[in-house]
């Protein structure tokens, strides 16, 4: 049965960012914990309600817009939807350049557009991106617009987003991160007429078991080097991500939306002027 007065948060991705942030905005509300694998979504949960947490688990994928409805009706069946985290993806060496885009860039622009008809007001959502989005050269002004806001059905059928424009993982999950920005910009113009907030927080290697998986993947020597050379000298935990989260979503962050928050340890800014600039 719905209770009204019940504020719901859901976490699409129960892995240890979205955790993090539920931490820190879920005291006191029902977090609904959605992933692709029942046991990750269960795992999740038991130790959220070992702290005292109240949690329901749901199976979702982000891909399928029936599945990604079912979650919304199931959130609004709980209570009013008053936080949405949406920490899923998968990462360059985990899947196939078009997988990378159907999961993270079509899968966040469904999440955002189902979940923005159903958010209550004074309600916010936190998509959780990548600095690698802040790696891929400038877009023209046009491809921007296109990213931002091409019907949802429509997004993967762009030019620039065809095997002969894209053609490595790394590429795709680059602008895939870089279209998940652009897609919250111009979703909290929709979100801010329902009285509701949209942000994205794009984190650089932050210590989890899908970080970990790129460390001891192919790309794994790029990414030590990132962290050797990058300003702070170390990867970052999920608990910091979780603050930004929280301010995010929190009334001390009541007059930011359609933002994204890079906080990568200065990775990008050594990327672009130092160590870590392409020779």
């Amino acid at each position: 049965m719905k209770n009204n007065s019940q504020n719901v948060v859901v976490v699409i991705g129960a892995g240890s960012i979205g955790q993090a942030i539920a931490r820190r905005v879920g005291t006191g509300k029902c977090i609904l914990l959605a992933d692709l694998r029942q046991e990750n979504a269960e795992a999740a949960a038991k130790t959220l309600n070992d702290a005292g947490f109240t949690v329901s688990t749901a199976i979702v994928d982000v891909s399928s817009r029936a599945s990604v409805q079912a979650l919304d009706e199931k959130a609004a069946s709980l209570g009013e939807v008053w936080g949405v985290i949406h920490a899923a993806g998968v990462s360059p060496s985990q899947a196939s350049p078009e997988t990378i885009l159907k999961v993270d860039l079509y899968g966040t622009a469904l999440v955002l557009e189902e979940f923005g008809k159903v958010i209550a007001r004074g309600g916010s959502g936190v998509v959780i991106a990548s600095q690698s989005g802040h790696r891929l050269p400038p877009l023209s002004t046009e491809q921007n617009a296109a990213l931002a806001t091409t019907p949802v059905e429509e997004l993967l059928k762009l030019p620039m987003l065809q095997p002969d424009q894209v053609r490595d993982s790394l590429h795709a999950y680059q602008l895939s991160k870089r279209g998940n920005s652009l897609r919250v910009m111009a979703e909290a113009v929709r979100w801010g007429k329902r009285g509701a907030r949209v942000n994205t927080i794009s984190p650089g290697i932050i210590i989890t078991p899908l970080a970990n998986d790129e460390l001891n993947g192919p790309r794994g020597a790029g990414y030590r080097r990132m962290i050797d050379h990058c300003p702070t000298g170390r990867a970052g935990t999920p608990d910091e991500v979780g603050n930004v989260g929280a301010l995010l979503m929190g009334t001390d962050g009541a007059f930011i939306t359609g933002s994204d928050f890079l906080m990568d340890g200065g990775v990008t800014a050594a990327y672009w002027f130092g160590e870590l600039a392409p020779k």
